[in-house]
């Protein structure tokens, strides 16, 4: 099966406002990386109630919709698993996934899944930050970007045969390799500035490969919604949930990989 390329006058259409927004949200991601600590925790905490509150409205029933008070509960699970020194708020990170599913929902299972995801995508963000340093976001954070910004530019240009049609009908086998190569790209980048060793340039593409299926996923979810965008939050971007879905994956893939990838730069010998 092939994709018909797009007309010319439609195909970059939305590539304005999809970099201005991006140029925002790398200064305010950035920013917040390069300092962590409470800066990077705040951003996280609130991405999280906002990607919570999002999930909660694509996947709420009929009756009381609360998508607020669920977003709000998630950030405040979050902000007490990072501020407070004690294992016990690791319970807590349960709450969002069981509390939303009490109430009447499509997808009960899904919006469990996914919403624990959400939380452990903000943990696990700040903890590789604080334990292991800023080269490990980064190097997180270049891989889904890197693997983002050469699928759209390959799949729009190139088109060719869809990846997996009934789930996300825009994602093409030439962007998804696209994606693949420009991660091991950076890979090969930081091999060569002295961080890593070659075997980098098999790592991150396992991790962009997790950020696509996060793209996917969620494509997924918002199918069976019948909605295009999470929400509107970002001009040409969406929702949250719709940038930050890859690297979601990505940062809970890399986390569990990293004991098995000694060549990775942000593990520490």
């Amino acid at each position: 099966m092939t994709g018909a390329p797009q007309p010319a006058g439609n195909r970059w259409a939305d590539l304005g406002p999809r970099i201005a927004s991006a140029v925002v949200m790398v200064a305010v991601g950035g920013a917040a990386v390069w300092f962590g600590g409470w800066a990077l925790a705040g951003l996280a905490v609130a991405v999280t109630g906002l990607m919570t509150w999002e999930l909660s409205r694509m996947t709420a029933g009929e009756g009381y919709d609360a998508s607020i008070l669920l977003g709000v509960l998630a950030a405040c699970v979050l902000a007490l698993n990072l501020w407070v020194p004690a294992a016990w708020p690791l319970a807590l990170l349960l709450l969002p996934s069981l509390i939303g599913v009490m109430a009447a929902r499509r997808d009960s299972a899904i919006f469990a899944a996914y919403a624990m995801v959400i939380v452990l995508t903000g943990l696990c963000t700040v903890i590789l930050r604080q334990s292991v340093g800023l080269e490990a976001v980064l190097c997180i954070v270049l891989t889904v970007v890197a693997s983002d910004v050469a699928g759209y530019f390959a799949g729009r240009s190139l088109g060719g045969p869809k990846f997996w049609p009934k789930v996300s009908p825009k994602k093409t086998w030439s962007g998804t390799v696209a994606g693949w190569l420009a991660a091991a790209l950076v890979g090969a980048g930081f091999w060569a500035a002295g961080h890593g060793a070659p075997g980098l340039m098999l790592a991150l593409p396992l991790i962009a490969f997790a950020g696509q299926m996060g793209d996917i996923a969620e494509s997924a979810i918002k199918r069976r919604a019948g909605v295009k965008d999470a929400s509107n939050l970002i001009p040409g971007h969406g929702g949250l949930m719709d940038r930050f879905d890859a690297l979601a994956f990505a940062v809970i893939a890399a986390t569990l990989i990293q004991p098995f990838f000694p060549f990775l730069p942000f593990v520490r010998g």
